[in-house]
């Protein structure tokens, strides 16, 4: 089924790719895991290996497949269009969602638009309707997976608005901006004062991404299966 730029049977085109093997056709067996998120799911500026999807891939393995349809850019909009186009390719049994920043919106042009919160288009909204169109994303991701039986997880790229969504399987109190720089005092003994950027020098580096994937399966690991 097709209607505009929403389809349940293929992926929207993307200029970057998706960061992940192909879906035609998914391989029998196992459990498809969807992660959806912007670039910092995506992993911009970091090898195939460096990114927090990466890591979390390395989880439950035997039966468990994991796909990252993150995208550059990406907002809550478009990440609830990506999975309802995978229904029907992918077919996932859990979803992973790694919220960006609530300001951002997509724009349904002939070619759909990603606009991030200081575009001029969005110079009407502020932080109610900024917070009503994240809850309307977070109810389409839900309502998708109560029709097709299907887990959900909940974290976020930078700000957390967990208070937002209690009651779902949320990832508390660290994202993945503010879970590095880290100290262990069992394994440190000077703190790290540096930032760790990915080497487009914006985006954040393998230590945030490394350490992110940790603390999603020390919190949902038993979850994940």
């Amino acid at each position: 089924m097709k209607f505009g730029h929403y389809s349940d049977n293929e992926l929207p085109q993307s200029d970057h790719g998706y960061r992940c093997a192909s879906w035609d056709a998914v391989p029998d067996g196992k459990k498809n895991v969807v992660v959806l998120g912007c670039s910092h799911t995506w992993g911009v500026g970091l090898h195939d290996d460096q990114h927090w999807v990466h890591y979390l891939s390395n989880h439950n393995t035997d039966r468990l497949r994991y796909w990252n349809l993150g995208q550059p850019g990406a907002s809550a909009d478009l990440m609830v269009r990506i999975l309802y186009g995978c229904e029907k390719t992918i077919n996932p049994n859990i979803i992973i969602a790694c919220w960006p920043l609530w300001t951002r919106r997509e724009r349904l042009l002939d070619t759909p638009e990603s606009l991030t919160g200081d575009a001029a288009e969005l110079g009407m909204e502020n932080e109610v309707t900024d917070k009503n169109n994240f809850l309307k994303n977070v109810f389409l991701l839900e309502k998708y997976a109560q029709k097709n039986r299907c887990v959900t997880f909940h974290c976020f790229a930078e700000y957390s608005y967990e208070e937002h969504i209690a009651g779902l399987n949320v990832l508390k109190k660290h994202t993945l901006r503010n879970c590095w720089p880290h100290w262990d005092k069992f394994e440190q003994r000077v703190a790290h004062d540096k930032p760790d950027l990915a080497s487009d020098g914006k985006h954040f580096g393998e230590q945030h991404h490394k350490r992110f994937a940790e603390l999603f399966l020390n919190y949902f690991g038993k979850k994940l299966k």
